[in-house]
């Protein structure tokens, strides 16, 4: 048929392909720069434990595969325990500082590091990197300080979150803490794309869910209902499926900043869980 000089037959195509053509690209797109979407970091550190009162060492850490990474220790005078802390996706450890006077205060050594390609550590950022980043990380507390895996406790928060999971299930801690973390990136991005493949296309999987099944400390999932990035059911679902001693805590506000907006709340939970440490 022609319609005012076009053929119709050919604008139907074009208005099938043209649609076609833009969601592949955005297909491709979503699948070679996923790494852009996982990982958020900078280089620069704007500060240290000093500025909140805390006596520290720069600690240089090496991984399986060679590759730099710094850290930060934080000694307690009186410490119950050691927090080895596995941050989130993007910034750097200058930026939590408030964390590191909350565990001061509950009488907790902490040992911060940066993933490789995060402020000073060398790199870039992989998920297999990732988990022998933090890998490094316990075998300087274990192996250079001799502090006994029953006195540490891993915590991951966000992103941090399945790393501290791998970590756990391969060693055996203390206690495990998720905070506001999730079952598994894809499992994630199925929600934020719901309109991509995005379980075809996922080339990182972080998948806390599995690695919980081959925990056997206690845990406590920290999660608010008000986050905005990973929905509470993440959290919620890790909590049912861990057969093992396990916590919940519910925190206000949204993904980044629950951790203050909830303070009080969080800091006695928090000692509770690590009361008999």
């Amino acid at each position: 048929m022609n319609l005012f000089g076009f053929d119709s037959s050919r604008i139907l195509a074009l208005v099938v392909v043209l649609p076609l053509g833009a969601y592949a690209t955005v297909c491709i797109l979503l699948y070679l720069f996923q790494s852009r979407l996982v990982y958020e970091p900078d280089r620069q550190v704007v500060g240290s434990p000093a500025e909140v009162g805390l006596s520290y060492r720069d600690v240089g850490l090496l991984s399986a595969d060679g590759v730099p990474l710094a850290g930060w220790w934080v000694p307690h005078d009186e410490s119950r325990g050691v927090l080895l802390f596995c941050n989130g996706n993007s910034g750097n450890i200058s930026h939590l500082l408030g964390r590191l006077a909350t565990y001061h205060d509950l009488g907790l050594s902490v040992l911060v590091f940066d993933y490789r390609g995060y402020g000073a550590s060398g790199g870039q950022p992989t998920e297999e990197g990732t988990y022998r980043d933090v890998e490094a990380a316990w075998n300087y507390l274990v192996g250079e300080r001799e502090i006994a895996p029953e006195k540490i406790l891993v915590y991951g928060w966000s992103l941090g979150g399945p790393i501290a999971a791998w970590l756990a299930q391969r060693y055996s801690p203390a206690k495990l803490v998720l905070e506001s973390t999730f079952t598994s990136l894809p499992d994630l991005a199925g929600q934020i794309y719901p309109l991509f493949p995005t379980r075809l296309l996922a080339r990182f999987q972080y998948n806390t869910g599995d690695y919980l099944t081959r925990v056997r400390c206690p845990i406590l999932v920290v999660h608010s209902r008000g986050d905005q990035l990973i929905p509470f059911a993440h959290g919620q679902q890790l909590y049912q499926s861990f057969n093992g001693p396990r916590t919940l805590l519910e925190i206000e506000g949204d993904h980044g900043d629950g951790f203050s907006f909830s303070e009080q709340r969080y800091k006695e939970a928090l000692g509770a869980f690590i009361s008999d440490l």
